[in-house]
């Protein structure tokens, strides 16, 4: 992918002092667009590895969910792109029914309009309006985070190609029989006055109350517990449990419904919780799911009492009443006939909201457009059990088939104007499905067009091959369907992942099974949370704005921080604090970067000579090749969190810290020879650095591998590791090097027990020390004297040497004359302050735990640290008294 490269130095490039994501990020990313980079040759050479976006509400922008997703897609297209795969990241934007038509409406209100008031065509043209000026903000913002998507191919959920493509799986699946029109019961927002799929709502615990009635008296009376007492006027029977002996004799009677003299029957079904309340329950077909199942199972009437809008619609003088205004008022009926006949008690339970204008939903018998799932769910179940699709992480199988293998049929209707119309035509012949999209029926006097629209979730179920170009035989659907990996939350697993699998494999069932799955993994991570681990929400205060991030701390910073916290199926805390010592890290490399190419550090084409280096550029190589492999290794299972953790200390630790630090000792040597190498070394491992963290942070490491190399881009740099063919690592297996390793991890240990041994002392970082190493030369750090010498500041000792302190460490002693080399006095006094602190803290935990108050109320946990903070505080007292006791006298 990359040319030859020089194997010796050339003129330096420049870098500024500071690294500026502003001046770097945007010229960057349309550097890439014009490059072609990121679009793919269907036909060209290479494996296809393909991900197709999420795709985005059109009305949305770059939340931090998105961020997080984005990320891990990016990085893993990147690194794709570098092992020699023809790499598709395909974007595009989902038309988002509900949302989309609410903001039109929205707009529309502001000049006193409605919908109805420019009717359905008008409204779908001020929508496209809408769209094509407002619409798809989001896709901005992604250039923003860097996403290396292929704008070439860009799809929407509503264009002509996806829309050919949801009538023609629509007309399939009627012809099949597996779509069809049915009275069911579905979730129902009166406000937005449309059906709303399972994921459009949203589950919310609230207090309510548990209300005991008396149907029926005497001996033909039974108490039944609701928490909605406004629906009993559409009771129609009263269920009980088959082997509830309270209520055995009961069962086959009727009893009268109170406020409406209709007499109902109890009866037996096993649905029923003997626990639950009474033990009986009222029965409402029209209005519970669960009552509707009961209903058809006993051939029970249905009787509809509420309107679309939720207003009570039943005879009598609850009707015109909203139904949490008729509440209430049936409640009070109730009281005043002597009906409620225990004291109503707190209940909490669980409530549905509708997700996009939060109006309580209703459950509401209504006559709507289903998909038989039934086979398409077994399919889809198959397809993980058998191997064919990988569930990552695999524990998330057992959810996933918790789902699958229990669903209901899909309600695919929805009652709006904007989305996808349903197909179907009436007419004095029945209905029929348009044969193309465009197309009619034979038209004359009685024939209309279903007013309702798909579901939203019906198209975004044919993304993976939609976008492609199905039903066409195209080149991109041979080329790069199936996808390779889907990347997205756990909290869609069973909404928009399982309608794909459906969808996809019943698309595709022409093909061979292995390549009819829509995608070969699901990598599901998990919810964006605060550092306390809380959920994010404006009422708290914690959300974030990730281009507020970007703004001040870089696009890397944010990705950074988003992928070091990403673990597989587990959510991902993050913090401000966090994101700043991202922002750190890239600054860091900065000048790291900075630093090698100043001191003309070069990018050889291969790795420099073992047998002729030093011990460090030994150590540093084999460190390389190590962390080389166990990235390689976690970007296979989707460890970003992990592999993030390994590149952070590698090049903070390892490469910035210890390896430069030690390269400064030979470049400063005079031995050119010597030095030459470690320049050599200098670029090479820096140069596959920066190729390991593009895929997490492509822009700082655009500009700093191109200024190391001289050559056009990273993007298309190969990768250090594994590679399309499979062939191994390009790092070979002769740089590891477990004695040069050992070796410096023995000068490590000794160099850090001397930088804490002169930090006790209250020795500044930089101040040179006189100092004698005694038994160097009978260890293997023999040959390192110079390097121990620079990283602790140690000068020779001079006649007269008198040492005042010493530290044993690896086999060396290491002796220190710090007379004159601190203030006594001031050391004397910070120490004394010090230790009376530790004194209060020690006073303090004591006290407390002497306390029988505490030590019988708090809990272990909190004990336990306290007794650990008394320990620590009466160390850190006898630490100070013996440093006090060792300073020589003023």
């Amino acid at each position: 992918m990359t040319g030859h490269r020089p194997t010796t130095p050339a003129e330096p490039a420049q870098l500024a002092p500071q690294y500026a994501p502003a001046q770097v990020e945007t010229r960057r990313y349309e550097g890439w667009i014009d490059a072609g980079y990121f679009t793919p040759d269907a036909d060209g050479d290479g494996p296809a590895y393909t991900i197709v976006i999420p795709p985005p509400n059109v009305t949305g922008s770059l939340h931090i969910g998105h961020a997080l997703d984005h990320t891990l897609i990016d990085a893993l297209i990147r690194r794709r792109r570098m092992q020699g795969y023809r790499t598709l990241w395909l974007p595009g934007m989902d038309h988002a029914g509900i949302a989309t038509q609410n903001v039109v409406e929205r707009e529309l209100a502001k000049e006193g309009l409605s919908r109805h008031d420019l009717g359905r065509e008008k409204f779908v043209e001020r929508v496209w309006q809408w769209k094509a000026s407002s619409g798809g903000a989001i896709l901005g913002q992604m250039r923003r985070l860097g996403d290396s998507v292929d704008w070439t191919r860009e799809r929407f959920t509503m264009d002509e190609g996806l829309s050919r493509a949801v009538h023609t799986m629509f007309k399939l699946l009627f012809d099949e029989g597996l779509i069809y029109r049915a009275e069911r019961i579905i979730n129902w927002c009166p406000r937005c006055l449309t059906a709303l799929s399972d994921i459009e709502v949203e589950h919310v615990d609230e207090d309510g109350e548990l209300i005991s009635i008396r149907y029926g008296d005497g001996n033909d009376s039974i108490v039944v517990a609701t928490t909605r007492p406004e629906t009993m006027l559409g009771d129609t029977a009263v269920a009980v449990h088959p082997d509830d002996p309270r209520y055995a004799h009961m069962i086959g009677r009727t009893v009268e419904l109170p406020l409406t003299g209709r007499r109902i029957p109890v009866i037996a079904d096993p649905h029923v919780d003997p626990e639950f309340g009474t033990g009986a329950v009222k029965v409402t077909p029209a209005h519970d799911p669960n009552d509707f199942e009961i209903g058809r199972r006993h051939d029970l009437p249905s009787l509809t009492i509420m309107d679309e809008r939720a207003v009570i619609t039943a005879p009598g003088p609850f009707r015109g009443l909203d139904r949490f205004e008729a509440r209430p008022a049936v409640l009070a009926a109730l009281r005043e006939e002597g009906r409620v006949v225990a004291e109503i008690r707190p209940y909490r339970h669980s409530v549905g909201h509708c997700g996009r204008c939060g109006t309580t939903v209703e459950p509401r018998l209504s006559l709507q457009w289903f998909v038989k799932v039934a086979p398409l769910a077994k399919a889809a179940g198959d397809a993980v059990r058998d191997g064919r699709v990988r569930l990552h992480p695999p524990e998330m199988a057992a959810r996933y088939f918790d789902w699958v293998d229990d669903m209901h049929d899909w309600c695919i209707s929805r009652q709006l104007w904007w989305g996808h119309r349903i197909p179907v035509f009436y007419g004095p012949n029945g209905a029929v499905v348009s044969p193309a999209p465009g197309e009619q029926p034979p038209t004359g006097e009685g024939w209309h067009q279903d007013p309702d629209v798909l579901d939203t979730w019906f198209s975004s179920g044919l993304w993976p091959f939609s976008t492609l170009g199905w039903p066409d035989d195209t080149p991109d659907l041979r080329a790069f369907y199936p996808t390779s990996v889907l990347v997205t939350g756990y909290d869609i697993l069973f909404f928009w992942v399982a309608r794909m699998m459906m969808l996809g494999l019943h698309a595709m069932a022409g093909r061979d099974p292995a390549d009819a799955v829509p995608f070969r993994t699901v990598a599901l991570h998990g919810l964006v949370r605060d550092s306390r681990g809380r959920k994010m929400s404006k009422s708290r205060g914690n959300t974030v704005d990730p281009l507020d991030w970007i703004d001040r701390f870089g696009a890397d910073a944010l990705r950074f921080t988003l992928a070091r916290g990403a673990n597989p199926g587990a959510d991902v805390a993050v913090s401000e604090e966090w994101a700043a010592g991202a922002r750190n890290f890239c600054n860091k490399l900065w000048n790291a970067a900075r630093f090698a190419l100043m001191n003309g550090a070069y990018a050889p084409d291969g790795p420099p000579d073992p047998v002729a280096l030093s011990v460090p550029d030994r150590w540093i190589l084999s460190r390389l090749a190590s962390v080389t492999e166990r990235v390689d290794a976690q970007f296979e299972e989707f460890e970003f969190g992990k592999l993030s953790e390994v590149l952070y200390h590698f090049a903070w630790d390892e490469y910035c810290d210890w390896y430069l630090e030690l390269a400064k000792v030979t470049l400063a040597s005079g031995d050119e020879a010597a030095a030459d190498r470690s320049r050599a070394v200098l670029g090479y491992v820096l140069d596959r650095l920066l190729r390991l963290l593009h895929p997490l942070i492509p822009f700082v490491t655009e500009e700093l591998w191109t200024a190391l190399t001289g050559e056009d881009s990273v993007v298309v740099a190969a990768w250090p590791g594994r590679q399309a063919s499979g062939a191994g690592t390009r790092e070979p297996p002769a740089l590891r090097d477990p004695e040069a390793e050992a070796e410096i991890a023995s000068l490590t240990r000794l160099v850090t027990q001397v930088r804490r041994f002169r930090s006790d002392q209250g020795l500044r970082p930089g101040q040179r020390v006189a100092a004698r190493l005694a038994g160097l030369e009978r260890t293997p750090l023999a040959g390192h004297e110079a390097s121990i010498r620079a990283l602790l500041r140690l000068s020779a000792p001079a006649d007269g040497f008198a040492p005042t302190g010493s530290v044993q460490s690896e086999g060396v002693t290491v002796e220190l004359d710090t007379v004159g080399a601190i203030d006594v006095e001031a050391e004397r006094r910070r120490l004394e302050k010090d230790l009376v602190a530790a004194a209060d803290e020690i006073g303090r935990t004591q006290r407390k735990l002497a306390n029988p108050g505490f030590t019988a109320k708090a809990p272990a946990e909190v004990i336990e640290k306290t007794r650990q903070r008394l320990a620590a505080a009466q160390a850190e007292a006898e630490a100070l008294q013996a440093r006090l006791e060792a300073l020589p006298p003023a």
